[in-house]
């Protein structure tokens, strides 16, 4: 078995470490304004769409915030007949 070196794991790291300054511009969710509008209007997309870029990396997937927020309804694609249930359930 090897044994690996703590410099040679330490040297793999790709987060600043010890007294490396991090600019909190880099900081995820650091813009209080969009935090302000979602919190004013929730159901929002474009508030939610900025949040969720906001806390998104580059290059990484695209965010999901086309999800339904504070719907209490079921999508219209699901299909959901109220009046079928209805029926169903009697």
């Amino acid at each position: 078995m090897t044994d690996i070196s703590k410099s040679a794991i330490d040297s793999l790291s790709v987060a600043p470490g010890g007294e490396e300054a991090v600019d909190e511009r880099q900081q995820a969710g650091q813009d209080k304004s969009i935090a302000k509008r979602l919190e004013k209007n929730p159901e929002s997309a474009d508030a939610r769409l900025d949040n969720a870029l906001d806390e998104s990396m580059d290059a990484s997937d695209p965010p999901a915030s086309t999800q339904p927020v504070h719907s209490t309804e079921p999508a219209p694609s699901s299909g959901y007949d109220p009046e079928a249930e209805r029926k169903r359930q009697r």
